[in-house]
């Protein structure tokens, strides 16, 4: 299992970036909210799907990411310079927590779930998973847990009940207002 930071501190692709950290406890979400502002980098980042390739990573981009309190996922909601969603990722995981510099972080359980802004999902990673369980990088406790979590993840998107297609749009706004970001130009 691989431990994954959301200030991304080691990302040797981005030259400058910027990073912030709110909490978040209200009636619509409880948690952490982050922000990561690329400024400059070496390349952009770019993944295909169904033959279709989108650019995730290029200066003026933002990932905000949500860590709900008590949840066994991460929403990383990418924007392009232009504040328009790339895709939503969501990340399924064992646990999450916070380092004593105030990082979220959280213990990767291989399994994906990416959503574009078109409406098409897809479930990645499978086979890291499989590959994991195999070599007894995670148990098959773990490994439940990452299949049911990415079987509620997908029922609750195939019926149109996941609230962070909704809240990223409006806490990007809204806290990029109390973060002291300007508003993309």
């Amino acid at each position: 299992m691989k431990r994954k930071f959301s200030d991304r501190a080691n990302w040797r692709r981005i030259l400058r970036r910027s990073y912030s950290c709110l909490a978040l406890d209200g009636d619509e979400f409880r948690g952490l909210v982050t922000f990561y502002r690329i400024h400059e980098l070496r390349e952009p980042l770019w993944k295909e799907y169904d033959g279709r390739r989108l650019c995730l990573a290029d200066r003026g981009y933002l990932w905000m990411q949500h860590f709900p309190k008590g949840e066994h996922f991460v929403v990383t909601t990418m924007f392009d310079d232009k504040g328009r969603v790339v895709q939503w990722y969501i990340d399924v995981c064992k646990t999450q927590g916070l380092t004593d510099q105030q990082v979220p972080w959280f213990d990767d359980l291989y399994l994906d779930v990416v959503v574009l802004p078109s409406g098409e999902v897809y479930l990645m990673d499978e086979d890291e998973l499989e590959d994991a369980l195999r070599q007894g990088a995670v148990s098959n406790k773990d490994a439940a847990l990452a299949r049911k979590t990415a079987g509620r993840l997908l029922s609750s998107i195939r019926n149109g009940r996941f609230r962070y297609f909704t809240l990223s749009l409006k806490h990007r706004k809204s806290l990029m207002e109390r973060t002291g970001e300007l508003s993309e130009s």
